[in-house]
């Protein structure tokens, strides 16, 4: 029995599934700079690291959330003297009346513009004393309810993509065993990274595994990715040849 290749499709077919793998591999970027802008400054360096990762999602108990924020992604928007300002009002014990003298004026000036209900964006709002308060608390990490939430996303999400990926990948030539592995792969690393969210939010040590696993979900996507266009527009079977 022969089964359908990629010599076997018209140039329409391979021009849709063409743009599709573009399209998904600069959206595959764009999560990459996401995850580099974002979750790469938690530890206060430059570069995705383990740290990172932990941060994220078992928190750092030694010190507070406000303050890894603050060293992070949002060093870029107060001064020096600000943020000192803000980790002496923390150990100071965080009270309303010193948050209204000393802490308020800049987190007003500085955060609010972006930090609030109306903004429509997914971060913490600054414009209540008590909803600062819990982040001036020790660092716990991700809660269940956004690692749920965000799991769930991830999961049909990048399944989708990678059973759609799939279909188009199949029609590749190469040795069964060979083939059979490449489209099983992304599904476990999904399992592994996703599930080593899990793992990390109560034992830091997973953090390793959450980037092994999302390392081999982007070797995955390149080897798929690539090997079905280089196959669609370059590669000849054998007995093709004029």
């Amino acid at each position: 029995m022969r089964y359908r290749r990629f010599s076997d499709c018209s140039i329409s077919e391979k021009l849709l599934d063409t743009f599709f793998i573009l399209t998904i591999s600069a959206g595959y970027l764009l999560a990459m700079v996401l995850i580099f802008t974002v979750v790469a400054p938690l530890d206060g360096k430059s570069g995705l690291s383990v740290k990172d990762i932990e941060i994220k999602y078992y928190g750092n108990r030694s010190g507070t959330r406000l303050e890894e924020v603050m060293k992070g992604p949002m060093r870029v928007y107060h001064s020096l003297p600000e943020h000192e300002e803000i980790v002496r009002w923390i150990y100071a014990g965080a009270t309303e009346q010193q948050y209204i003298e000393k802490v308020k004026p800049i987190i007003d000036e500085k955060c609010v513009k972006c930090h609030n209900p109306g903004s429509g964006l997914a971060i913490p709002d600054l414009t209540e004393y008590q909803k600062i308060k819990l982040l001036a608390e020790a660092d716990i990490g991700i809660s269940i309810s956004a690692l749920a939430r965000v799991s769930h996303i991830h999961l049909f999400g990048i399944g989708l993509l990678f059973y759609l990926l799939g279909r188009i990948f199949i029609l590749a030539e190469m040795p069964v065993w060979l083939k059979r592995s490449i489209v099983a792969v992304p599904f476990v690393s999904i399992a592994l990274d996703i599930g080593s969210w899990w793992l990390t939010k109560y034992i830091p040590v997973f953090a390793y595994t959450v980037m092994a696993g999302g390392a081999l979900m982007g070797i995955s996507f390149a080897v798929q990715a690539l090997t079905s266009l280089y196959q669609m527009w370059f590669y000849k079977p054998k007995g093709t040849e004029m």
